[in-house]
């Protein structure tokens, strides 16, 4: 018996050992479900991967190709819903056709090297971050897989965690999102998505199926994966090679877009759009090249025999080179394709080049690629300088060809800068707007400065005394770069400087140019004046405005003071909502006339400009609706003002229901009766205007910036001369108060201020109306007899009835 049992035994322990090993393989369920993982092995908390990640055994190999060959979504995965703004704009992006789906490779590439960026940023203060071996290698690399029609992206960034991919790959803000779908309504240009930071969703513009594969030191490695059908998946990553930090982004192309594959293809796009990325860029290529082999001696022998018809010379030739070979092993060329990474991005950072060294196209590009901009528009200009002295920097600025969209919707609240700021080469912010004020937010560019620290916060680093001067260099090569977009605008020179022009080019490229600027961002010149007192009079050499004599042409205040008449000490101006309402004001008359030069102020900014722009190379600034013009003197005006004396004592009795602080004679009408001006340092009627439609104005704070309100008469107007007559007479008379009252509030009217009280005003034009028809004032108005509309009422329903019986005795009839 117990023979028997020791047989049993070592049968036992050989079939156990036959039995392989399955612990470290995956199962399919019975079913035969290919998308889900059943009893996936643990994952290691150090490496983030499956245990022996690193091996290349025929398990890896096959796991990684079933990975790769999905085309839905794991079971074993949980499942998330997408953001409904982020539902929106990949439909928008799915259906669009557009045909320009370039693109993507760009925005998945700029979005490598933000994730780079980070991860060098804190390494600044932790080097450990970084890791060691290829982990600490700051790069992104580009591979495909033809047979299985996938392209991968992998950067070796700062990576995402569980919640960072669902944050970031499943919402987004709505404000970018919305304000990219109605970009896309009016323009349909899909190139301006990088501008909204919604760039990652352009993958479904070539894929069907995306997985992110991402790895954070925080936190293990997850796959992220969704097929834009309003949901993704997310799940601990159990078979995929470890990344060991970083991500990598694996499309599924679509049967369309297989040209994705090709080298070629992508080595030009990268060429194009992302050749300043300030990481390397490697694309995993073949190419040939050739190999010596050792060659046969039937072969060589064949080789070494000369053709028949050849000529002397090489005979000669092949003796000499005969002897040569006769030393050396017998070999011959071979091509044969080898696989290698190939770097694609080896342009060096334009900033460090001397300006002199840069061709505009090499500018146009970096611009492009700063601007995430890839139209045919140029930059309108740009400055490239070196700074040197206490502190050290180098700097690129450009003035885009057209404004943002969002320049002046969020101005004071946004934190948006253009600028990037390097260190020493080392990325470190692209929202520092310290550097520029906020009215020059509207140029991109960079500052790599020797002089800053690198391992100080945000924070110390504003405070640093360095960042002084750069503002200060950066704001005065800025305003010189835009001065000289003026400069070389033909259309900026006087008579002479034109023909001169003209004879040393006819280049027409920069003509208009320095208009186009000002409709972009003529706004932000203006507010500059009003925030930078130290720039003040740079700044308002550049403003630009028309006036009575500039014939629809921008003018510069330069220009305008070339042009004033001898004696003339004041700029005069006037403001207003248009141009055509401004060219036919009653204020402008008397000016006209003595042929002064009136500069017209239509944007709504323009009155808190010129509480600020008080002077300009000692010239004051009028404006004409105010009282205190000036126009010279003239000997009848007092006894004008002594003959109209009892008149105006006498209007302002009448007008003391509306508050009027004085009626004076008017030095500035020709045609007209009357206007109204308000005092010099009160509010003009624009400004009056301006601030009633403000969503939360004061009304009480109104009242007290609101101008005292003058009326000045014409006493030359043949209405004012009866009036004074009528009132010598009768200074009771009912028919001149009636006409001083409506007379003064048509003034308002015509001067640009809104009536207090439109129905009074109304009564009396329809009382006036009267008088003119010969209207007797007690005329009433006639009764509604109820009883005829009654009657009416009823004829017109016999005759309704009586239509409906003769289309019903057609009907019969036409039955018959």
């Amino acid at each position: 018996m117990r023979k028997w049992t020791i047989v049993s035994a070592l049968l036992l322990l050989c079939f156990l050992s036959l039995v392989p090993d399955e612990g470290s393989r995956f199962h399919a369920k019975a079913d035969g479900d290919a998308d889900e993982v059943v009893d996936p092995p643990k994952v290691e908390e150090k490496i983030g991967a499956v245990p022996h990640g690193l091996s290349t055994d025929s398990d890896v190999v096959k796991r990684e190709s079933e990975s790769i060959s999905k085309r839905s979504l794991r079971g074993s995965a949980e499942k998330f819903e997408f953001q409904a703004e982020v539902s929106r704009l990949m439909d928008i992006i799915i259906n669009s056709l557009y045909s320009n789906k370039d693109i993507f490779l760009r925005e998945l590439i700029s979005n490598a090297s933000d994730a780079l960026d980070k991860i060098r940023f804190l390494s600044l203060t932790d080097k450990e971050i970084l890791g060691e071996g290829d982990n600490s290698k700051l790069e992104i690399q580009i591979k495909l897989d033809k047979a299985n029609k996938v392209l991968s992206i992998r950067d070796r960034g700062i990576g995402m965690t569980k919640e960072d991919l669902i944050k970031n790959l499943g919402t987004i803000a709505k404000s970018g999102t919305s304000a990219f779908v109605e970009k896309m309504q009016t323009s349909g240009d899909l190139n301006l998505i990088g501008q909204f930071g919604v760039g990652f969703y352009s993958v479904y513009l070539v894929a069907d199926y995306v997985e992110v594969i991402s790895k954070h030191n925080d936190d293990k490695q997850h796959v992220w994966e969704s097929k834009a059908d309003g949901a993704f998946a997310i799940s601990e990553d159990t078979w995929n090679e470890p990344l060991g930090r970083g991500t990598e982004i694996r499309l599924h192309l679509r049967d369309e877009a297989q040209e994705y594959l090709e080298e070629g293809k992508l080595k030009d796009l990268v060429k194009r759009y992302s050749e300043f990325i300030n990481f390397p860029i490697y694309i995993w290529g073949s190419k040939e090249i050739d190999v010596d082999v050792p060659a046969d001696e039937d072969e060589s022998n064949d080789e070494e025999a000369p053709p028949e018809s050849s000529s002397e010379e090489e005979e000669d030739d092949a003796e000499k080179s005969e002897d040569d070979d006769a030393e050396k092993s017998k070999t011959k060329k071979v091509k044969e394709t080898i696989y290698e990474w190939e770097l694609l991005n080896d342009v060096k950072a334009i900033w460090l080049r001397s300006p002199k060294e840069v061709t505009e196209e090499e500018y146009t590009k970096f611009y492009h690629s700063l601007a995430k901009d890839f139209s045919d528009d140029k930059p309108m200009s740009w400055s490239h300088f070196n700074a040197e002295g206490d502190v050290e920097f180098k700097a690129v600025l450009f003035v885009p060809p057209k404004a943002p969209h969002d320049l002046y919707e969020s101005y004071y609240n946004s934190k948006k800068s253009n600028l990037k700021l390097y260190v020493r080469r080392v990325f470190i912010s692209d929202e520092f707007d310290e550097l520029l004020p906020k009215y020059l937010n509207f140029l991109l560019g960079l500052v790599d400065s020797d002089t800053l620290p690198l391992n100080v916060s945000r924070e110390m680093l504003q405070q640093h005394s360095s960042l002084k001067t750069i503002k200060k260099k950066l704001i005065r090569k800025a305003l010189d770069m835009i001065r000289k977009i003026a400069e070389e605008d033909p259309d900026e020179f006087s008579d002479k400087e034109k023909k001169a022009a003209e004879k040393s080019s006819d280049d027409d490229e920069k003509k208009g140019q320095y208009s186009r600027f000002w409709n972009e961002f003529g706004k932000s010149i203006k507010l500059g004046i009003i925030e930078d007192a130290t720039n003040r009079n740079r700044l308002a050499k550049l403003l630009r405005f028309e006036s009575s004599k500039s014939d629809g042409k921008l003018i510069s205040l330069d220009q305008y003071i070339s042009r004033m008449k001898s004696g003339q000490k004041d700029i005069f101006y006037i403001t207003g909502s248009s141009k055509e309402q401004l060219e036919k004001s009653p204020f402008l008359e008397r000016l006209k006339k003595k042929n002064y030069e009136v500069i017209f102020f239509t944007d709504p900014v323009d009155e808190y400009l010129m509480q600020y722009l008080m002077d300009y190379e000692d010239k004051k600034f009028q404006n004409v609706s105010k009282e205190g013009l000036k126009l010279g003197k003239d000997s009848k005006d007092k006894e004008l003002k002594e003959s109209f004396k009892d008149l105006t004592k006498w209007w302002k009795t009448a007008l003391s229901f509306d508050n009027v602080d004085d009626v004076k004679v008017s030095n500035r009408l020709d045609n007209t009766p009357c206007v109204v001006v308000t005092s010099k340092y009160g509010w003009s009627a624009n400004m009056e205007r301006i601030m009633q439609s403000q969503t939360l104005s004061d009304a009480s704070k109104q009242a007290y910036m609101r101008g005292k309100r003058v009326l000045e008469i014409n006493p030359r107007h043949p209405i004012i001369k009866d009036l004074r007559e009528r009132i010598v007479k009768d200074s009771e008379d009912e028919g001149a108060k009636h006409a001083a009252k409506l007379m003064y509030q048509t003034a308002l009217l015509e001067s640009g201020f809104i009536l207090s009280d439109p129905k009074d005003f109304a009564s009396q034009i329809y009382d006036t109306v009267k008088t003119s028809l010969n209207i007797s004032p007690d005329a009433t108005i006639e009764e509604e007899d109820d009883a005829e509309v009654v009657e009416t009422g009823s004829k017109a329903a016999e005759a309704e009835d009586t239509i409906k019986s003769e289309t019903a005795d057609e009907g019969v009839k036409d039955e018959l």
